[in-house]
């Protein structure tokens, strides 16, 4: 019998399947994961970042103010101060905490500024082209055209704007303005003022009323703040030149950056209220002269009163100097060089309204001398501007302000000084032969149009060397005549010898000059047409005869540096100075790159770096240039030249003088006086630029500045001696 098996207990775990398994698992393992990422998290905020977070914690019971950084100083090329430095506080509004009567009233006289500024500015070119068209008979039109001339310059006339009244319900405005104007010594109708003009030119930026307020007055705006809101006190850099108006657009100035510059990729980085670099060498050098600001950090309560504390200020880093090429006693003698020339002029019956002279060594490219004139004094931009200062100082349309630099940024004909380029030119194309007789009579004839010397003089048939002597325009416009048919020979030697292209310096802005051509004037046609479409069919006077083709008067125009050509002093003494180094080295020339740049060094003087401007080679036949030299050697040294009265006593011999005189007639103006000379020398040889603005003839006022420029360079007794040539 078999045995009976006893019952089982029944197993009460359920069985897991694989799968299940595989999911518990998982889903254990995300968990022990995520408790470790939140362990770790935790650990590294109390333990590795408490530092951190506790400062950050500090930093909110603090306030950061910027310390603004010493600009560098800029020194003259023996290292003496020319351009300094300091940080003092301001008075400032700030826009965006002014109630909206302020805002409103900027808005006004904002749309008033634009409207005035654009209608003055059309109308000043449109006069000036129609001058240019007309020429000498703008002063003799008669009908319609005079009618037109006399509207051009009634409409031409600069705006004047006045700031709107502030409206009477502005009653908080009112009385701030009239608080503060008790406490920082100024009218409340001249901060009103202040504070509109400073809204419409940089509506995002705080506008500085008073700069340099003193201890007393930022000691009763700090500590009565609540009365004054929107009033604020700001360390800027305050930029001095001790010297003035001396070489004031070499310079240029400085002011608070504007929302345009911000994205510019020279400010890369610069915060909103800086202090920049706004034109000449402050704006090409500003990234060494600005320094990096530093940060005062104050402590405040909860209601954002300041309390005392320890946090310690991160000092600014003051920039770099700049010592430049200019020599400080060459520089203040060619300004009084050139003042003096424009008083003669102006005693002699001439307006003589600007002028602007190049120094150059002419085997390096350094600028030994640089001004214009008018000037103005770079010290007026730490304070405010009224509306009328800015426009005298920038000018409108055709009539430049006081801030251009006329060396570098004028636009005029050369005259006769562009007779050794047509020489040039000429002979080395093969056009005319040195000892060619050309010129004779007192005009030439191109169909029934004339083509006269100055004062219908009658010099003969002269060779090359004699004409440049005499500065004979006859034999000039021959030559021109002769060298359309070979195409664009004078032109090509222009832009050879450094004219009609920028060239280089290191300054904002420089005239690219106007060499013209038959491409240029299909381009100019072209924009006379465009421009008259827009204006419904008005004449732009871009060009006097639209759609014509070129034709040989331009030729004979340029080939006496008249017509449309374009340039400015800088340029001609770039032409002169390749001219002479060539004639130094064998025709083997070089053509330099003006600058005013020769070193950047440290506060303390160590030599940060050097700076280099590149330069181009060019070859010229030198036989033909041996023969151009002594033209205008002999036209400063022999009797009958143009410009050697002007010269008597100097020692030839010792310095010999390569001069040109130009007279240049510019449309509805006196004539426009130049003066170009290489002075040799083995050492320090110079080239030396000078043009005066309705002046005269070129041996009356130019070339006199020229020498007394020269004397002061090679120390000997200075003598302004008038020339009596009336060549053009």
């Amino acid at each position: 019998m078999s045995a009976i098996e006893p019952v089982r207990r029944r197993d009460p775990r359920v069985p897991v399947s694989p799968q299940l398994a595989l999911r518990v698992a998982i889903i254990g393992g995300v968990a022990m994961v995520m408790f470790g990422v939140i362990f770790f998290r935790l650990w590294f905020l109390q333990v590795l970042s408490s530092e951190q977070y506790v400062a950050q914690a500090n930093a909110n019971r603090a306030r950061h103010l910027p310390i603004a950084a010493p600009r560098g100083e800029v020194l003259a090329r023996e290292g003496q101060p020319i351009v300094t430095s300091t940080t003092t506080n301001a008075v400032q509004i700030v826009p965006s905490e002014m109630p909206a009567a302020i805002a409103e009233q900027a808005a006004a006289y904002s749309e008033e500024a634009v409207k005035a500024e654009t209608a003055y500015r059309e109308a000043s070119e449109r006069l000036g082209r129609f001058e240019v068209v007309h020429g000498d008979r703008a002063s003799r039109l008669k009908g319609a055209l005079r009618r037109e001339l006399i509207e051009l310059r009634r409409a031409a006339r600069p705006p004047e704007l006045r700031v709107p009244a502030l409206p009477r319900s502005a009653v908080k405005v009112h009385s701030l303005f009239d608080r503060l104007g008790r406490v920082i010594g100024l009218r409340a109708r001249t901060i009103d003022e202040r504070v509109v003009e400073g809204i419409a030119a940089t509506p995002y930026a705080p506008v500085t009323i008073k700069t340099d307020a003193g201890r007393g007055v930022l000691t009763v705006l700090g500590e009565r703040q609540s009365e004054f809101p929107g009033v604020e006190q700001q360390p800027v850099s305050t930029r001095s030149y001790p010297y003035g108006e001396m070489a004031a657009q070499v310079f240029g100035y400085v002011g608070q950056i504007t929302k345009e510059e911000i994205g510019l990729r020279s400010f890369h980085g610069v915060q909103q209220g800086t202090i920049v670099g706004q034109a000449g060498l402050e704006y090409t050098y500003d990234h060494y002269l600005r320094g990096v600001p530093g940060v005062e950090r104050v402590a405040v309560n909860a209601e954002g009163q300041p309390v005392p504390s320890k946090l310690a200020p991160i000092p600014p880093r003051a920039g770099h100097s700049l010592q430049v090429t200019l020599d400080l006693g060459l520089q203040r003698a060619s300004e009084k060089a050139l003042l003096e020339g424009i008083e003669h002029a102006r005693a002699g019956g001439k307006p003589a309204i600007a002028g602007a002279f190049v120094a150059l060594d002419p085997l390096n490219g350094e600028v030994l001398s640089m001004g214009s004139y008018p000037s103005f004094d770079p010290n007026r931009f730490a304070k405010p501007l009224t509306h009328g200062e800015v426009t005298e100082l920038t000018g409108g349309g055709g009539v430049p302000g006081r801030l251009t630099d006329r060396a570098d940024e004028g636009a005029y004909p050369t005259g006769s000084t562009f007779k050794p380029i047509t020489a040039m030119a000429a002979l080395e194309a093969g056009v005319i032969t040195p000892s060619e007789g050309l010129g004779a009579g007192q005009c030439i004839y191109v169909s029934t149009e004339p083509f006269c010397n100055a004062g219908h003089a009658d010099y003969g048939a002269v060779g090359l060397v004699e004409a440049l002597k005499v500065s004979s325009d006859t034999y000039f416009f021959e030559v021109g005549e002769r060298a359309n048919s070979h195409g664009d020979i004078i032109q090509n030697m222009a832009h050879k010898l450094g004219l009609g292209e920028p060239t280089g310096i290191d300054l904002p802005n420089e005239f690219q000059g106007v060499v013209p051509d038959r491409k240029w004037l299909a381009e100019q046609n072209a924009l006379e047409f465009k421009c008259q479409k827009e204006h419904h069919g008005q004449p732009c006077y871009i060009v006097a005869e639209p759609g014509a083709p070129w034709t040989v008067g331009y030729n004979m125009d340029l080939a006496v540096g008249q017509g449309a050509l374009l340039t400015d002093p800088l340029q001609m003494a770039v032409v002169y100075s390749t001219l002479a180094n060539a004639y130094r080295n064998g025709g083997e020339g070089t053509v330099v790159t003006p600058h005013l740049g020769k070193q950047i060094d440290e506060g303390k003087g160590r030599l940060v770096q050097t700076l280099h401007f590149p330069t181009r080679h060019v070859h010229l036949n030198y036989e033909d240039l041996s023969l151009v030299m002594e033209g205008i050697h002999d036209a400063a040294s022999e009797s009958g030249g143009t410009s050697a009265d002007v010269w008597q006593g100097w020692n030839q011999e010792q310095h010999p003088v390569y001069g040109k005189t130009g007279t240049a007639e510019r449309a509805g103006h006196v004539e426009q006086s130049w003066y170009m000379c290489y002075i040799a020398d083995s050492k320090r040889p110079i080239v030396i630029a000078v043009t005066v603005e309705e002046g005269g003839f070129g041996a009356e006022t130019a070339a006199p500045i020229a020498r007394l420029i020269a004397s002061q360079w090679f120390g000997v007794a200075k003598r302004f001696v008038a020339g009596t040539s009336k060549t053009f």
